[in-house]
């Protein structure tokens, strides 16, 4: 298969594209490589897939609305996994321009390419972040999702929107995958587990929002993207049993899925601080601080539906996740 992965140079992106490489299928990496964090970081993620055979490199910008229709007809990619996004929960506040443009319109863009291209198959990129002010737990697929806490859930879950009008108007199969909390090897540098890891070995003090008393559905890389493959072959299919009488957010009429990937057992956050201690072997100077605009207190996935159509349950523990990505990180930064 000829895959097309946008984010090539991202987290999910750059182990996504590795494993379809180990697979034997062919990919298009594409990435704008901005400066949102460290672009050194992810020229080393490229660099890591550009040796391989199979892998060809584009560096474009998804919002590129002339680039992208070029791209799509001179590659004509057989399934597409759309992982390209403006990320981050409170940098919305201070530009949020960039998730429109990225969020938005970049997902438009790949909509359309995979429109008039007949694209077997999209796979694109959600969020657990869409369950904003939801409190029943575990969060489902089947939940209303209308009350978004931050400008990053509105478009993400606008993008579930696009992409099911375009699976109803024009039968493109479209799954959309719900992530909750991404860590590991190669992660970003704005998330928790690699701040407080560079904070704690540099001797810095931490910040720990909202007093320490946040819980999050914390789901190592290697089962993220374990789960990203599995739905990408199995290509999505309307549900006859569908009916607008009692509508289901998770299926349609049309072929449209939605589906959680969650390592289905949230974690306190200061129970994981403690992980991230006893891998780094220094305890960290901590400081409390109140909730942040945009954050939610706890993360939870229901993954039933995952289980039940893919066969895949997230299962690596939470101190082995870490403790790889601790040896990464000292690996990787000598």
């Amino acid at each position: 298969m000829k895959f097309l992965v946008t984010g090539a140079a991202g987290f999910i992106g750059f182990h996504t594209a590795a494993r379809l490489l180990d697979r034997g299928d062919t990919v298009i990496g594409i990435d704008n490589v901005n400066s949102y964090y460290d672009p050194k970081l992810k020229e080393a993620r490229l660099a890591k897939l550009q040796g391989r055979n199979a892998f060809n490199f584009i560096h474009q910008d998804i919002a590129n609305v002339e680039a992208m229709r070029k791209l799509f007809e001179a590659e004509r990619p057989d399934k597409v996994i759309h992982l390209a996004a403006q990320a981050g929960v409170r940098y919305g506040q201070e530009n949020p321009n960039s998730y429109i443009q990225s969020n938005i319109v970049g997902t438009q863009n790949i909509l359309e390419g995979c429109r008039h291209t007949n694209v077997q198959h999209l796979v694109m990129a959600s969020s657990s972040s869409v369950y904003g002010a939801n409190t029943a737990m575990p969060f489902s697929e089947h939940d209303n999702v209308d009350h978004p806490l931050s400008l990053y859930a509105a478009t993400k879950k606008a993008n579930e929107l696009a992409a099911h009008a375009y699976a109803h108007l024009y039968r493109i199969p479209v799954t959309a995958l719900r992530f909750f909390t991404v860590y590991g090897p190669w992660g970003r540098p704005d998330m928790a587990l690699f701040k407080f890891t560079r904070q704690i070995l540099a001797g810095e003090p931490i910040e720990v929002y909202n007093n320490g008393h946040h819980a999050r559905d914390f789901t190592y890389i290697d089962d993220i993207v374990e789960g990203v493959l599995r739905t990408a072959d199995k290509i999505a299919e309307p549900n006859p049993a569908w009916t607008g009488d009692k509508p289901d957010p998770a299926t349609s009429t049309a072929p449209y899925r939605l589906y959680n990937i969650g390592n289905n057992n949230p974690v306190a956050l200061m129970d994981f601080i403690a992980a991230i201690e006893k891998a780094v072997g220094r305890e960290a100077k901590k400081i409390f601080l109140p909730l942040q605009p945009g954050d939610v207190e706890k993360t939870y996935a229901d993954i039933d539906e995952l289980v039940q159509d893919v066969g895949f349950r997230p299962a690596t523990p939470l101190d082995e996740g870490i403790a790889r990505f601790v040896s990464w990180y000292r690996s990787y930064y000598s």
